[in-house]
């Protein structure tokens, strides 16, 4: 699996973002619709998928000599986390995608709730 042109220039856009703030980290979440993968022998299924699609964004990102590898982490959550009922070709297309979360490193967290002590 591979992101299209608009997908993979949002990425290049997100790499950029990621190497100038170093104390961001980011979670990768590839997702699936409900049908059963038959593609590839490869991958044994929507599981697989989804996290192929996931780590087919780090890698990109990682193109970025700035983003750094440790701030990152792929995911894949399968069929199991729909944004809308797989009941339409319409509908199982918007639950195949990929999401970015993005997270402060937890010692910044802890950083800076003792400043506030």
């Amino acid at each position: 699996w591979t992101p299209g042109t608009e997908g993979k220039k949002a990425i290049n856009q997100l790499a950029m973002v990621l190497s100038q703030n170093k104390e961001i980290a980011v979670l990768i979440e590839g997702h699936t619709d409900n049908e059963p993968y038959i593609g590839d022998s490869k991958l044994s299924g929507n599981w697989d998928l989804s996290v192929k699609r996931a780590t087919a964004i780090v890698n990109i990102l990682l193109k970025n000599k700035g983003v750094l590898p440790e701030n990152i982490t792929a995911a894949g959550k399968g069929e199991f986390s729909p944004l809308v009922p797989n009941n339409s070709a319409t509908n199982k297309s918007k639950n195949r995608r990929i999401e970015v979360i993005l997270a402060p490193k937890l010692d910044e967290i802890g950083r800076l709730l003792q400043d506030l002590d």
